[in-house]
């Protein structure tokens, strides 16, 4: 399977894994069914994640003609897809931090730290 027959869902996913490939492991976490838009103006884009999307990367992992290795797993709608080093899931998986999510519970509490940095704080000089 070739980069051109993938879907924009999976395209998005998969650039996420290559973007900053280094020596560490890339993870991406995704829903199936997630769609947000990202950017402002002009530089926006929309990323939706549907069960074509998952399925287009399921046969990309196993078919995958460019040489990096990937290991996907599935609980419900949440997945992971790890770019792996030497071909090999390591040992202590969850010491790696993910490097994107694609999940609506992260777009929430993402929304909500953003929401109370941008509340003024009360200076007490203004309570008088």
């Amino acid at each position: 399977m070739e980069w051109a027959d993938l879907t924009e869902g999976a395209k998005a996913v998969l650039e996420q894994t290559r973007n900053m490939k280094n020596d560490q492991i890339q993870i991406v976490e995704f829903e199936v069914g997630f769609e947000n838009n990202y950017g402002e103006g002009d530089n926006q884009y929309k990323v939706s994640i549907q069960e074509d999307d998952y399925e287009n990367l399921k046969r990309f992992t196993k078919e995958n003609e460019y040489g990096d290795k990937y290991h996907m797993a599935r609980n419900k709608n949440i997945v992971k897809i790890i770019l792996l080093e030497n071909e090999k899931i390591p040992d202590n998986l969850s010491e790696f931090p993910v490097f994107r999510q694609y999940k609506f519970d992260y777009l929430q509490k993402n929304e909500e730290t953003q929401t109370e940095e941008e509340q003024p704080e009360e200076n007490e000089d203004d309570q008088q």
